[in-house]
């Protein structure tokens, strides 16, 4: 049980830095969610919207991030 409560406390750790992440981004005027190459449809009454490079940017961060935590805790 000690190594899920390390995982869960971990995990909000991280949930918390991502979402002031977004936080200070939007207060920047960063436009996640508005970049160049996102697909936006507007048709009739209905929308489609895509980020699929606001997504691929923050799987890159993400990952980089992962990989960092995961090489503090393998020492």
């Amino acid at each position: 049980m000690e190594n899920l409560a390390r995982w869960l406390v971990i995990g909000g750790i991280i949930l918390i830095l991502v979402g002031g992440g977004v936080y200070l981004a939007s207060r920047l005027g960063i436009p996640f969610g508005r970049l160049p190459g996102d697909i936006h449809i507007e048709r009739g009454g209905g929308a489609f919207y895509f980020p699929i490079v606001t997504s691929c940017l923050l799987s890159i961060v993400l990952t980089i991030v992962l990989n960092i935590i995961i090489r503090f805790f393998n020492r």
